[in-house]
């Protein structure tokens, strides 16, 4: 049967299928073949043996978190306490959408902002949008439960952005009093080393803080570039143009006529140059 892998505690896996949980074990061939079994693992397994057959192919997988085939990311993202970092969401952006995740920006705190603060909201709402990255607030929890129904959903942002609310507000029996997940989680801090999927309105969140690592680190410039999605349908006179130095930058011109945002621009700037 084919299930996934929500838990690992040392050499045993929780394996769901449907609504039920097998505990099983590895098959010794994993370890000869250098495949380490992790959560979102898509697997086959002997229901009667209570072992793992089979890996099956992974859409993604990452380190920090120890998590694959992770299809959202939550940005949540405040505008005030603490101030909105533009560099900050888009270095998020880029990194999830290097690992093959779909990012999803939530912006959180809006009352606390003042009229032209919510107008550079909007502003930036429409863009974010308008290059195919989905964007909502924590008030729209909602429509943000209906973009992650069955889905391996991780939440990542700043400390103190709203994570642990917004949470509260998917599911009010949680009584999240912290901003770490895994105390939404019904898990003390830090009191875990192990990642875990858990099964809430429908989607799996994974137990976990987010990423670990915010850099670019072991990532190619090119692979960042790439991440930048709006730069990619520009005409620039050389293929492999970086849009930095070269001369007629489609990429350039675009941000020159406010067609991509000056602040997306920067970061990547910013990005590639470290």
């Amino acid at each position: 049967m084919e299930g996934q892998i929500v838990k690992i505690i040392s050499d045993l896996y929780s394996v769901k299928i449907g609504k039920d949980i097998y505990e099983c074990k590895a098959r010794g061939k994993f370890r000869n073949e250098r495949i380490t079994p992790v959560v979102g693992d898509r697997c086959i397994i002997d229901c009667k043996e209570s072992v793992i057959n089979e890996i099956l192919p992974r859409k993604n997988s990452m380190e920090r978190p120890l998590i694959a085939n992770v299809d959202i990311a939550v940005i949540v993202t405040s505008v005030k306490k603490p101030d909105l970092s533009l560099n900050l969401l888009d270095k998020m952006i880029s990194l999830v959408t290097i690992n093959n995740i779909q990012p999803i920006i939530c912006f959180t705190k809006l009352d606390l902002a003042n009229k032209e603060e919510l107008k550079e909201i909007k502003k930036l709402t429409k863009y974010y949008n308008s290059i195919g990255i989905k964007t909502t607030n924590n008030i729209k929890y909602k429509k943000l439960c209906k973009m992650l129904k069955k889905k391996i959903v991780v939440f990542t942002g700043q400390t103190g952005a709203g994570k642990s609310s917004l949470l509260n507000r998917i599911d009010n029996k949680l009584n999240l009093k912290t901003d770490e997940i895994s105390e939404a989680l019904g898990r003390g801090k830090h009191t875990t080393r192990h990642v875990e999927l858990f099964e809430i309105k429908k989607m799996l969140i994974a137990d976990t803080p987010g990423f670990s690592a915010l850099d670019f680190r072991d990532i190619s410039k090119e692979a960042i570039k790439n991440s930048f999605i709006e730069f990619k349908n520009s005409n620039c006179k050389f293929n492999d143009c970086n849009h930095i130095n070269e001369k007629e930058c489609e990429v350039k011109e675009k941000v020159k006529n406010n067609i991509i945002l000056k602040s997306r621009y920067d970061n990547y700037i910013n990005f590639v140059s470290k």
